[in-house]
């Protein structure tokens, strides 16, 4: 037992670089995969969980009738779906002008109900909001002038307003109610602070209903150029629109003649002209019926249908597919999903590749000491464990890391596309699904290579396992047979040629992770060129995508790091052997990195058809930007980040290259 540990903490001394670069190559993958993975269900659940806090509408029912809806129909409506899930009110996109120029604003005014609950803002609750006579929602974007902090004064055209209003529900507007309408004088209010809406978030403003006939309202917020788009809204309390009588006093008429003016127009003094023409209405099944969960959409027909039954004919319905903030931000949230999707295969396979070269290597290594423990009567699987406790380890303390880098992934994608939505907030519960099944797939194909790897070493006799291996028997390789190229060729330059091609393992081992490293970079700077110069410029995708190109890089680095570092550590005896026969330090390093590049720049050549690929199935899945549109300058940027990173490992490798003990080395028994 004593020989079996000291051989095992042996092991984890002499091959530390080899664990490190295990867990960093783990941390990488498994922590992008499960940070991007994780972001749209994250998103998705946050959505869900702000639609039942804020008792989100999932029908906004407009009238069309002349008389906006009666008592006995509101009444009717409360009856079906409770007195909470219903509120009443109105809403008008109106053109104000602001610094000289016009834009569309939403106002609404609430007449009583708890749905569509605002955040607060400035330390103050909803109901603190609502107890003030003027409460303004600010969608926070660009045109900060539609910004009103708490004390500012707005100014409100009731007859403009009540006017459109009244347009709006399809009433006639009578000479007798022109009258009336030019009584209502503008009011000045004041702004009680600023609060968040949760059907209204999209901070690069939100189709208008004031659009052009066949117009298609988009689904992701950068596709909102050529439409008429609000920038702001702003809630009132329904009390405080005047009443006829409030205008006629305001106006100067003595309230003797006050009274005879509504008497003979047939109104009364506390009527007010504006109809209640919307319905904002909160299905009550929240539990099972998530917004665009399964059987969504067939539950909201059917409450359509009822909803007609109960209203008649004269009405319309904005749905929450209809809601251009949650549509949007959910469709977002399938991107993203979809991202990690395509991501978790690349990473995955590259991943796996990675380590578990890295592990049949190192047994290969260990030949000497296998056969050792065999002769001590060590049986094959006790001496396999050790070898499943090394990648076991690696794989977990990488695993471990690569969690809580997905958490900080995740988080920051979250705070990302608060430049896109001003977002609701963060889901509390964790989404792990993505890092389990990553990290399992990682575990289990280098487990399950270790032990088939170490099952076949240790079925050897032990005198063979001591028994040096024969070095691979010199024969021509392909450029040799085609002298035009071959004689051209310096001996240094042939010898490495030599050493890549007869290789064939190690070397397709280097060239399919670089190519596959490389397309992931291609698809990554793909992304981050359609966000940047293709009209697809949503801040949360560029984050997206520059992480994306980050954690490419660094696993190109940590590929040809662990790769390189192998080749290193199998032909100590070679290096060694050069160092003896007089070559400089540049000469020894230089024999090593000409064929990290070329097997660098093969894998490069490989990395187009796979980034091509990778890119088509990324831009298939999130339905935005196509191939042939993806900017040139894209193809040779990619190419150039992987020699970067390249040229970063050799210089990193160097001082262990030149470092290596002659004595020892040329002592070993490979």
């Amino acid at each position: 037992m004593k020989t079996y540990l000291k051989t095992l903490a042996r092991m984890f001394q002499k091959h530390l670089m080899r664990f490190l670069s295990i867990i960093f190559i783990v941390v990488v993958s498994v922590g992008l995969i499960s940070g991007v993975g994780s972001s749209g269900e994250v998103i998705r659940r946050s959505l869900a969980e702000s639609y039942r806090d804020q008792n989100i509408s999932d029908l906004i029912v407009k009238s069309t009738g002349e008389s906006g809806f009666s008592d006995e129909q509101l009444a009717s409506v409360r009856e079906r779906y409770g007195e909470g899930n219903v509120s009443s009110g109105n809403s008008l996109d109106v053109e104000v002008e602001v610094n000289g120029g016009k834009d569309t604003v939403r106002l609404y005014f609430l007449e009583e109900g708890g749905v569509n609950e605002l955040w607060g803002r400035s330390g103050k609750t909803f109901d603190e909001l609502k107890e003030d006579e003027f409460v303004s929602i600010h969608v926070e974007s660009s045109k900060t002038f539609f910004s009103l902090d708490e004390g500012t004064s707005f100014s409100l055209d009731w007859a403009d307003i009540l006017k459109q209003l009244m347009e709006q529900g399809g009433q006639e507007i009578s000479s007798t109610t022109e009258t009336f309408l030019s009584y209502f004088e503008p009011t000045e209010v004041t702004a009680a602070g600023t609060a968040l809406s949760p059907i209204l978030f999209g901070v690069e403003g939100e189709p208008s209903y004031i659009q052009e006939e066949g117009v298609e309202i988009p689904d992701v917020a950068n596709a909102l150029s050529g439409l008429n788009t609000i920038s702001g809204a702003y809630y009132f309390s329904f009390g405080l629109i005047p009443t006829y009588g409030e205008a006629l006093l305001q106006a100067g008429i003595p309230e003797t003649s006050v009274d005879l003016m509504l008497a003979f127009a047939g109104l009364e003094a506390d009527e007010t002209v504006l109809p209640r023409g919307d319905l904002y209405i909160a299905l009550p099944e929240r539990e099972h019926f998530e917004p665009f969960g399964e059987g969504y959409e067939s539950y909201v027909e059917e409450e359509k249908a009822a909803l007609i039954s109960l209203l008649g004919e004269d009405i319309e319905f904005i749905t929450l597919n209809d809601n251009f903030s949650v549509n949007s931000l959910n469709s977002y949230a399938i991107k993203v999903t979809a991202i990690g999707t395509v991501l978790m295969v690349a990473f995955v396979f590259v991943t796996a590749l990675v380590v578990l070269s890295n592990m049949t290597r190192l047994m290969e290594e260990e030949r000497p000491q296998i056969a050792c423990l065999r002769s001590l009567g060590y049986s094959g699987f006790r001496i396999v464990f050790k070898y499943l406790l090394f990648a076991a380890i690696a794989t977990g303390i990488g695993g471990t890391g690569a969690y809580f880098v997905g958490v900080g992934l995740t988080s920051f994608v979250y705070f990302v596309f608060n430049y896109n939505y001003a977002m609701p907030p963060m889901t509390d519960v964790a989404t792990s699904l993505y890092f389990l099944i990553t990290f399992t797939c990682i575990v289990a194909a280098t487990l399950a290579a270790t032990l088939i790897a170490g099952g076949k070493m240790v079925r050897e006799k032990p005198a063979d396992l001591l028994r040096a291996k024969p070095p691979k028997a010199g024969r021509k390789v392909f450029l040799e047979r085609i002298p035009f190229l071959w004689n051209k060729l310096s001996f240094k330059y042939k010898s490495t040629m030599r050493n890549v091609l007869r290789y064939h393992y190690r070397f397709s081992m280097t060239v399919i992770s670089v190519a596959c490293s490389m397309g992931i970079a291609l698809a990554g700077f793909a992304l981050l060129d359609m966000c940047l110069f293709h009209d697809f410029g949503s801040a949360a995708l560029i984050g997206l995508a520059t992480v994306i190109v980050i954690f490419a890089g660094l696993l190109t680095m940590t590929v040809i790091y662990t790769l390189t570092n192998i080749n290193v550590s199998e032909r100590n005896r070679e290096i060694a052997t050069l160092m003896v026969l007089g070559y400089y330090d540049k000469e020894v390093a230089g024999y090593i990195y000409r064929e990290v590049y070329i097997n660098t720049f093969v894998g490069i050549i490989f990395g187009y058809p796979v980034g091509v690929f990778l890119i088509w199935i990324l831009f298939e899945v999130i339905n935005i930007g196509s191939l042939s549109g993806v900017s040139w300058f894209v193809w040779p940027v990619a190419a150039v980040v992987v020699l970067l990173f390249t040229a970063l490992v050799t210089l990193i490798l160097r001082r262990k290259i030149v470092g290596i003990d002659m004595n020892e080395s040329l002592k070993a028994n490979e």
